[in-house]
């Protein structure tokens, strides 16, 4: 049983969640080629967060990565702060346009099941400035829209640092 079915149960309230059109029916494609669409899908994230200072970004485009109801978090030591694609936007939209930010991925690994998709992403930040230099991990969920389309539902992340190093096998090759 689902989660969100056994809170349903419990609390005799119905499931109240924004509806994606899913077709389970409707064939996936090649392993390789959805795994491709997944990559794509991160890599237009990545894309679209970075750029030089002084660039505006396509928070339009970025709004197309995501469900409706995408959750973006950054876990802490200590703490866990985000919310959702418009906080994002709001709060870190000015500063990254601001100073500059190119984010990369070092090592990205996929894992697929239906219409459902998990990523582990290592990155490496940098501000234009050089006063950002930043690694770490991000983890991607993604749904299989009917259309085919593979979006964000959510990404938590927490960056590495001299306590919390990256995985030997998640650095660049």
């Amino acid at each position: 049983m689902s989660l969100l079915l056994a809170f349903a149960l419990a609390s005799g309230q119905p499931a109240a969640l924004p509806m994606l059109a899913l077709d389970v029916s409707k064939p996936l494609g090649t392993p390789a080629v959805e795994e491709a669409a997944v990559r794509s899908a991160i890599a237009d994230v990545y894309a679209v967060i970075s750029g030089p200072a002084g660039q505006k970004r396509d928070w339009v485009r970025m709004r197309k990565l995501f469900t409706p109801d995408a959750r973006l978090y950054a876990a802490g030591r200590s703490s866990l702060s985000g919310g959702s694609l418009e906080d994002y936007i709001a709060k870190a939209g000015p500063s990254l346009e601001k100073v500059g930010f190119t984010e990369r991925e070092l090592v990205g690994r996929v894992q697929m099941y239906g219409n459902v998709a998990q990523v582990w992403s290592s990155y490496h930040g940098t501000s234009t400035d050089g006063t950002v230099n930043v690694r770490g991990i991000n983890s991607f969920q993604l749904v299989r829209e009917s259309d085919g389309r593979w979006l964000v539902h959510s990404i938590l992340w927490q960056a590495a640092d001299p306590q919390l190093p990256l995985p030997k096998d998640m650095e660049a090759r």
